[in-house]
């Protein structure tokens, strides 16, 4: 049999303060007036037993075993009751039995309910109720004699006295687990009913498992040809990404050199660029004297081309004018001649004359007056050409004067068409200077185009890394696989 050795109450009804009662060898007893307790610590022994009615604590819920308060002092929230036990003769069960000593404790809170603790491990209350059953005790235990009792043990059926002298033997606990034992059988009973149904369910999926195992069985191999082809697409897919990103490093090479000769020129350009930039104002302005002087020239010309062009007219008019008097001349040469043959013929018919001496006086005379108009009229044309060799000289002076002046006029046309073309030539280099500003500016762009594209080239090649490292960890991982 058991052997109680102390039992604590803290907040336990009237106990409101921690209260330690230690049981001592032989008969222990408690006296005190009524009202100071003395059945609240059989009730505490029945509660941490495993007591589960209220009406049996006197009171309507469990939670009345706290301290209600009173006008001096606060309610409380918790109760506890420990109870210690001797197992040196290790007739506990055998969850229980590591110990010598066995503290029991049951703690309730307000509104949350209680738990039960066996040396500080938690258990439940049939545990408990088990425990105390195997020492011949317990809540409701024929040990705890209340008042009224024994005239019941008196007064009771046969049935009821079979339970006491059970109590007494110490079997309550072999019933307890009698019937935990029939309720397990019972329902390893009905287990066995359900999984010969199972089975019988099971002979019916036998040949459906049987398909899916072969099912699963292709897809298997099934699975590792596709992890082989898996592995063998992702070598090829690593070969080309290798393959493409020595491609990209040899591009990256050359952008870098092209950047690097670009670099270079544009240094050298930028250098040139500055000390065209140094001269440009004085470039401009020659330009613009350039400009101006062409401008000038130009004028310059077209009024020697507009000169030119009315000395050739005059000229041309000369020329006509010396034709037409050479051939008034060569009518006038031509009736000087005829003059001079009528002359000689009259002079012929003079001295016939005289040598007749008979001809008539009045011939004689109409031949000396036709003779004297014909001298008149050679006089004339003989001062008509005069006049007209005069003006054929004067004529011819001033057409040698015209000539001279056109090929002044030539030569002046001559060295202005030079200017022209060193004014031309001039005004080509400076726009060339100012060209290859523009070229200038241009290399520059074309830089910021080479470096942009360096730079994607760099970002196509890190890309190509990732994606090296990323098949590669994939393959190692097919090999682990």
């Amino acid at each position: 049999m058991v052997q109680f050795k102390s039992l604590k109450l803290t907040g336990f009804k009237s106990f409101v303060d921690s209260t330690d009662l230690l049981v001592e060898d032989g008969l222990t007893g408690v006296v005190g007036p009524n009202g100071c307790g003395k059945s609240n610590l059989v009730e505490a022994l029945r509660w941490v037993m495993g007591e589960t009615s209220a009406k049996q604590m006197r009171g309507s819920d469990m939670s009345d075993v706290i301290f209600g308060g009173t006008s001096s002092r606060p309610a409380r929230n918790v109760a506890e009751v420990s109870v210690t036990l001797d197992n040196s003769e290790r007739k506990a069960p055998a969850m229980f039995n590591d110990f010598d000593m066995l503290e029991v404790t049951r703690r309730i809170e307000r509104g949350g309910g209680s738990n039960y603790r066996v040396n500080g491990k938690d258990v439940r209350a049939r545990d408990v109720q088990l425990l105390f059953a195997d020492a011949a005790t317990g809540a409701r235990s024929n040990a705890m004699v209340s008042q009224g009792k024994i005239g019941a043990l008196i007064g009771a059926k046969p049935i009821q006295r079979r339970l006491i002298l059970e109590e007494a033997a110490g079997i309550t606990g072999l019933h307890s687990r009698r019937h935990e034992a029939e309720l397990r059988l019972k329902n390893a009973e009905q287990n066995m009913e359900r999984l010969e149904d199972v089975l019988l369910q099971l002979d019916g999926q036998i040949a459906s498992l049987q398909k899916q195992a072969r099912q699963a069985e292709r897809y298997r191999k099934l699975s590792e040809s596709v992890r082989q082809t898996e592995a063998l697409l992702f070598h090829i897919r690593w070969t080309e990404a290798q393959k493409r990103q020595d491609d990209a490093r040899e591009l990256l090479v050359a952008g870098e050199s092209a950047v690097r000769d670009l670099t270079s020129s544009v240094t050298e350009a930028t250098t040139v660029q500055a000390h065209v930039a140094a001269s440009l104002p004085d470039l401009r302005k020659k330009e613009s004297e350039a400009a101006a002087a062409l401008q000038r020239l130009l004028i310059e010309r077209e009024g020697l081309d507009k000169d030119k062009a009315q000395i050739e007219t005059q000229m041309g008019q000369l020329r006509a004018r010396i034709q037409q008097i050479d051939a008034d001349l060569a009518r006038e040469a031509e009736l000087a001649s005829d003059a001079e043959g009528a002359l000689k013929k009259l002079k012929d018919e003079r001295e016939e004359l005289s040598e007749a001496q008979g001809g008539e006086d009045d011939a004689l005379d109409e031949a000396r007056e036709v003779a004297s108009e014909k001298a008149l009229r050679v006089e004339e044309l003989e001062t008509e050409v005069d006049a007209l060799t005069n003006k054929v000289a004067e004529e011819e002076a001033r057409l040698k004067s015209v000539q001279q002046r056109l090929s002044e006029l030539n030569a002046r046309r001559s060295r202005l068409t030079e200017r022209h073309d060193e004014a031309v030539a001039k005004l080509d280099d400076i726009r060339i200077e100012a060209d290859f500003s523009e070229a200038l500016e241009e290399a520059s762009m074309h830089l910021e185009e080479c470096e942009e594209l360096v730079e994607q080239r760099k970002m196509a090649v890190e890309e190509a890394e990732m994606r090296l490292a990323e098949m590669r960890d994939r393959e190692d991982g097919l090999k682990t696989a």
